[in-house]
């Protein structure tokens, strides 16, 4: 995923950032990329290609670095350096809402309907204590 000329300018910057650690990563550009093609395609972690490497080892990489605040260091450094970030745009047409999002009647307060009133009396009359 990550072209040679891409991973020339981004690897400096990535060991910049990344916490030390008492192995180095094998094969980092490739989690890199496995990281950054599932957050392109928006699948899940298990549906990462083969050729990227183990689904675990990305999805393990990106959660340990999103607690140590790496991504948002690597981002400033970016910033930084000068170098220019593509955009994202997301579409609202692909994106689903739940039934209730499309104003389905709001939870009010129980109100006391005649139904209502007629079987609960009928309850406690039910369970009232008889005489003996």
């Amino acid at each position: 995923m990550l072209t040679d000329e891409q991973w020339a300018v981004l690897e400096p910057l990535v060991e910049a950032c990344r916490p030390p650690a008492k192995v180095p990563p094998s094969n980092l550009r490739r989690t890199i990329s496995a990281i950054l093609w599932r957050h392109q395609n928006g699948a899940k972690w298990r549906a990462i290609p083969e050729g990227l490497g183990p689904w675990w080892m990305a999805a393990q990489t990106f959660i340990r670095w999103s607690r140590l605040g790496v991504w948002e260091r690597l981002l400033a450094t970016v910033q930084q350096s000068g170098i220019e970030l593509g955009m994202a745009f997301l579409d609202g047409t692909s994106i689903r809402a739940h039934q209730k999002a499309a104003g389905a009647a709001k939870k009010t307060r129980l109100r006391w309907s005649r139904g209502l009133v007629r079987r609960s009396a009928a309850l406690a009359v039910a369970m009232a204590p008889r005489p003996a």
